[in-house]
Parts: structure tokens; C-alpha cells; sequence
């Protein structure tokens, strides 16, 4: 994984997960970059990101890469977070969630790696 991945994965960890904002035209952003992606600046600020986000939209797994065999099925969710971010992430422990569901942001681990999750609530 790309050492920015690790931050992020990190920061979720201790209970501080962050994102970038553009100081420029407010645009909020990760992962991690230089400049913002929907202006071109450079004047970016990190801020705490809310722990929990709604889900905008899922899918059931049931086919699955290697690495994540031992996981199927489970479901990939994408939540938008209050800041404007949006994430994907395996929904945890085979819980099922709809669109709209409130999901609080964590991190998962297996053979292969960490990898962000979402747990319903």
C-alpha cells in the first residue's frame, strides 16, 4: 500500500482520522495529495473528519480477490462523510446496511494487510 494509505489507516487507528481542505475554494479531499484537486492550489489544511458517514451506496461481494477469500460474501460500502469526503470501505462482520444507513469509520486487518471498514449502528 502506498505510504499515504498507511497515514490515513493510521490516524483512523488512534481515533483522529483527518482530511484536506483547500483553503482556497473549500474543497475537501483524500487521500492526501499537494494541491487541490478541483482548483489547483496548494494551500491546503488538514481537519479532523467526523468518525461516521452515511452510506450512499453498496455492493454485495461475492466473488473476491485472494485476499480477501476468507471475507466472502461481505459488502463494499461508499459513504459520504459530513465534510464532503467520500470513502469506500468493506462493511464489518458481514452487517448489512442501505442506503442512508449511519456507519461509523474503522480499520480491518487480514494475511494481506489493513484496509478501512464501516460498521452499522
Amino acid at each position: 500500500m502506498p505510504e499515504w494509505f498507511d497515514e490515513v489507516l493510521d490516524a483512523v487507528e488512534d481515533g483522529e482520522p483527518f482530511y484536506l481542505s483547500c483553503e482556497s475554494c473549500g474543497a475537501s479531499s483524500l487521500p492526501p495529495r499537494r494541491i487541490c484537486p478541483d482548483c489547483g492550489s496548494s494551500e491546503l489544511s488538514r481537519k479532523d473528519l467526523s468518525e461516521t458517514a452515511t452510506v450512499e451506496t453498496y455492493t454485495p461481494i461475492h466473488v473476491t480477490i485472494p485476499a480477501f477469500s476468507d471475507d466472502a460474501p461481505y459488502t463494499v460500502a461508499v459513504a459520504r462523510f459530513d465534510e464532503g469526503v467520500r470513502l469506500t470501505g468493506q462493511v464489518s462482520d458481514g452487517e448489512e446496511v442501505e442506503i442512508g444507513d449511519d456507519v461509523r469509520l474503522g480499520v480491518g486487518e487480514n494475511d494481506e494487510g489493513r484496509y478501512l471498514t464501516f460498521e452499522a449502528f
